[in-house]
């Protein structure tokens, strides 16, 4: 145990500290609408850090760094300010804002990664008032961790990579492993369905869309099959009349990508209604390929890719954005992959499935895998922190999420926020914590940026 009363200064900080949070939250950096937004997300935190006398770097307005310490090692905590989209009529309070209520701390990228973010600034704050001498400590800030992590290429292309580092963007106890992530497109050159006129669902490409609609020129008869259809089957579907033709609603529940059997896919349950009722001529070759290649399952099944391993588990796969229109058709898919199989198996076998249909295939992003061993220098260190704070060990456990992890050449791992049993509902609607167990992490977080301050070599 160390000599300083961290739980004191947390405590100190709090209502500074939450009223900062509701400034932050209240920037909407959604890294998927464009880059400006994000930027002054990031110059919001540095400013801020620079109020708190840390020196501060802003590396071509899309990522950062606030910095303490002078040491031998670089220490880093990673960490990002975008966030994915938030339906405001969906949520029970307002989500570009903080709300605590019953408990609990609400808003969008509050758990995903603006208020982890902002902690580990007040942590290296609480660092520098300390006095503590030690180890060079960054927290560093990116913009678009959601959709691709271009962010932290830039930033290690004129910042070196730190020897020790972790990010809060995950769960506890300590990930070991992260599968592999592809993002793949695929479309048809022309649209060529014949009753279907429009379809669109998705609005980032690592989520479970909640909402997808159709408009369809069909006649009398196929509408009262529709209407049959969506009646018996499990869903949330609305028929109306436009101008334009009948429009079918379709609402499910969001999740977060790498688990996608907690939502319910409403894009790919509107396919699977429009292809029964009005056969695959009728919808195209884009919506006959899904239908029947992947359906409502998320383990990959039908187009021939299931898999799993021991370190990682089960591959997942998921149809997050569709969008047919007169000139085109297209969709996208996130595919979560296990630690010991690689992509080009993957790409493969999906190539040859759209091949059938006369589909292209394009990779938007891929992420390699991440697997550490439990002897390295960065996992002692947080083992030790977190049995300092909680007095027990933390588990170890592989996840399907992708992480700023992966880009720290094994000398980095992901390291809470959220605990076990606290339902953060990330990517989703109401996403949010429990408040104390948030400012449970918070001490962790010091903590563990202590120990990585005071890590010297001559331990191993």
């Amino acid at each position: 145990m160390n000599n300083f009363n961290f739980n004191e200064i947390i405590q100190n900080y709090k209502e500074e500290f939450l009223k900062d949070l509701n400034e932050l939250l209240s920037i909407k950096s959604v890294s998927a609408e464009g880059s400006e937004i994000t930027s002054q997300a990031l110059d919001w935190i540095l400013q801020k850090a620079e109020s708190f006398g840390l020196k501060t770097k802003n590396i071509d307005g899309i990522a950062g760094h606030a910095e303490y310490g002078y040491g031998e090692l670089l220490c880093g905590v990673l960490t990002h300010l975008d966030v994915v989209p938030a339906s405001r009529n969906d949520w029970s309070c307002e989500p570009f804002a903080l709300t605590r209520k019953n408990g609990r701390l609400y808003g969008r990228g509050l758990a995903d990664d603006k208020g982890p973010a902002l902690a580990a600034l007040y942590c290296l704050r609480a660092l520098k008032e300390c006095g503590i001498k030690g180890n060079k400590v960054r927290v560093i800030f990116g913009t678009s961790e959601e959709i691709g992590m271009k962010d932290m290429t830039t930033y290690f292309q004129q910042s070196p990579v730190p020897d020790l580092s972790f990010t809060p963007d995950s769960e506890y106890g300590i990930c070991k492993a992260e599968k592999g992530i592809l993002h793949l497109e695929i479309s048809s050159p022309i649209s060529d369905n014949t009753t279907l006129t429009q379809f669109y669902a998705g609005t980032a490409n690592n989520v479970v869309p909640d909402t997808a609609y159709a408009l369809v020129d069909c006649s009398e008869y196929e509408e009262t099959i529709l209407q049959r259809l969506a009646d018996g089957r499990k869903g949330n579907f609305e028929l109306t009349f436009t101008i334009d033709g009948l429009k079918i609603t379709s609402r499910g529940l969001a999740a977060h990508a790498c688990e996608p059997e907690k939502g319910f896919n409403a894009a790919a349950a509107l396919i699977k209604l429009i292809c029964t009722a009005l056969g695959y001529e009728a919808t195209g070759s884009l919506c006959s390929f899904i239908d029947f290649c992947v359906g409502m399952e998320t383990n990959g099944l039908s187009m021939g890719i299931k898999m799993k391993d021991d370190i990682s588990g089960d591959l997942t796969l998921t149809l997050s954005r569709v969008s047919i229109i007169e000139s085109e058709a297209k969709a996208v898919f996130d595919i979560r992959y296990p630690v010991s199989f690689t992509e080009e198996k993957i790409l493969t076998q999906i190539q040859k499935n759209a091949d059938r249909e006369g589909l292209t295939v394009k990779v938007l992003d891929s992420e390699k895998p991440l697997f550490l061993d439990e002897s390295t220098d960065i996992v002692r260190i947080l083992k030790k922190a977190y049995a300092n704070v909680m007095n027990e060990e933390p588990k170890m456990f592989t996840t399907g999420g992708g992480t700023y992890a992966r880009m720290l050449c094994g000398k980095g791992v992901a390291f809470g926020p959220v605990f076990e049993n606290d339902d953060s509902r990330i990517h989703n609607t109401d996403e949010s914590l429990d408040e104390d167990n948030f400012f449970r992490h918070f001490r962790i977080c010091v903590e563990a940026m202590y120990q990585m301050m005071i890590f010297k070599n001559s331990e191993e």
